[in-house]
Formats: structure tokens, C-alpha cells, sequence
């Protein structure tokens, strides 16, 4: 008998949520944006004026040991720099514009790519934590068994994990490897069968290989006449894999045999 998820002394305890950890200050970063507000509209005479401002302050500022790393006053000298050289290539007549600075709008473009990459990413970790809840309480009511499973419920397998302190549910490994071998859910999909290689343990794949022999082999087999698959392939994955391809190669010749012409 399967020990229950999660332990008894456990099972009341909230789960901890991880708080989402905060970006580091990037001082050049924001130097570099002081210094292109202040360069708006600008011409070109302005920002050599600022500049020798700029190189001044950090000739100062290298007098200074606690100054030495002045990571945003570089920032801002080499940004001062950027766009002195940047009008000098222009018209007499032009003023700065961090609307038409390739620079600016190239970075303006990856955070925005960066920011929506964060929000995926915070979308799907929902996702996978209300799954999470969800399968949880299929478990606790017994009816897991009867779930299909979903595209994503690898991540889901390994968020239940995280939360039980990596404590090995043996249902849920079960579960999947019996949805794997009876191509059920999304595992319908040959893609999804494919790309569970890589996403589930040693274990459940070994035991999914393995009932699928079996499965094939005795038709009428229960699923509780097969519980010993899932122990052979928790104790050794490796030869309970060997075990299932050694069985559809001692059945491949009866089979191509007995199949009609």
C-alpha cells in the first residue's frame, strides 16, 4: 500500500508561495534615461555644452575613493558622448529626439519583449499552481484516477513535488504513467508522447513502457493486477525499461506472424 500524499503531519500546513524576486537597481540604466530626457530637444551646440558639463563632474568625481565606481556617473558620460557624436553627424539645425534615436528605440523594443516574456512566465506559473490545486483535490477525493491529464501536467508533477518538500507522490507518477501507456488526455498526441522524454522522471516512463507491454500483451489485465509495475520501475527504472523492450522484441515475430496478410 502506497504511503498517502502528503504525509499525515503535513497535510494542513499552508503552502508557501515564493515571492517573485525583485530586479536589481541598474544604475547606468537609469543614468543613461537622465540623460536622454535631458538632452530632448536639444541642439547639438547644447550637448557639447553638457557634455563638457559631464566630463567635468567625473574629472571631480575621480578625486573621490567613494566615487571611484560611480557606476550611473559613467553611464551618463558615455551616454552625453553618444548623442554629442549622434547630432554631429546631422543637420546644424537638428535637436535631439529619443523618438528617432535607433539606440533608445532598440532598447524600448527589448524591454517591452522582456516584460512580456515576464508576464508568460508569471501567467503559466499561475497556471501550473491552480492545476496543482486542482489535481490535489482530485487526490483528496479519490478520484484522480478518473482525470485526464493535460498538456503541462509535467510542471504540474513538479510543482505537487516542490510543495511536498520533493517527496515522491507515488499516485500521481502512477497516474501519468498509466494515462502515458494508454495514450489518454493530451497523450493522445504522438507529439506529446514524444516530448513526455523529456519532461518526466526515469521512473514513470519506465513504468509506462512497461504497462504498455503489458497492456498489449494480456488484454484483459486490471490495473490492479499490474500495481507491480510501478514498483519494479521506482526501485530500478533502467532494467524495468530493458524489461519492457526485451518483451516487445520477444513479440514482435508472433505478431508479424499472426497478422493477415
Amino acid at each position: 500500500m502506497s504511503s498517502p500524499w502528503p504525509p499525515r503531519h503535513t497535510a494542513r500546513r499552508p503552502v508557501p508561495r515564493e515571492a517573485a524576486p525583485r530586479a536589481p537597481v541598474d544604475h547606468a540604466r537609469i543614468g543613461r534615461r537622465v540623460v536622454r530626457r535631458r538632452a530632448k530637444g536639444m541642439t547639438a551646440a547644447a550637448v557639447a555644452a553638457a557634455l563638457e558639463d559631464a566630463r567635468f563632474d567625473a574629472r571631480q568625481d575621480s578625486r573621490h575613493e567613494h566615487l571611484a565606481d560611480d557606476e550611473r556617473g559613467r553611464a551618463e558620460l558615455a551616454e552625453w558622448e553618444r548623442i554629442d557624436q549622434l547630432l554631429a553627424a546631422t543637420a546644424p539645425d537638428a535637436v535631439y529626439d529619443p523618438d528617432t534615436d535607433d539606440v533608445v528605440q532598440a532598447e524600448l523594443a527589448a524591454d517591452a519583449a522582456d516584460a512580456a516574456a515576464r508576464e508568460a512566465e508569471l501567467r503559466e506559473a499561475a497556471r501550473v499552481a491552480a492545476r496543482a490545486d486542482e489535481l490535489q483535490a482530485l487526490r483528496e477525493l479519490g478520484t484522480l484516477a478518473q482525470a485526464e491529464p493535460r498538456e503541462g501536467d509535467e510542471a504540474v508533477r513538479d510543482e505537487l513535488t516542490r510543495r511536498a518538500g520533493s517527496y515522491v507522490q507515488a499516485d500521481v507518477d502512477a497516474w501519468l504513467a498509466r494515462a502515458l501507456a494508454a495514450h489518454r488526455g493530451h497523450y493522445r498526441d504522438p507529439a506529446a508522447r514524444g516530448a513526455a522524454a523529456s519532461l518526466l522522471p526515469p521512473p514513470v516512463l519506465a513504468h509506462a513502457a512497461l504497462l504498455a507491454e503489458l497492456a498489449r500483451l494480456v488484454l484483459a489485465a486490471r490495473v490492479d493486477q499490474l500495481a507491480f509495475a510501478a514498483r519494479l520501475a521506482a526501485a530500478d527504472p533502467e532494467a524495468t525499461a530493458g524489461l519492457a523492450a526485451f518483451l516487445t522484441r520477444a513479440t514482435e515475430p508472433a505478431d508479424a506472424e499472426g497478422s493477415p496478410a
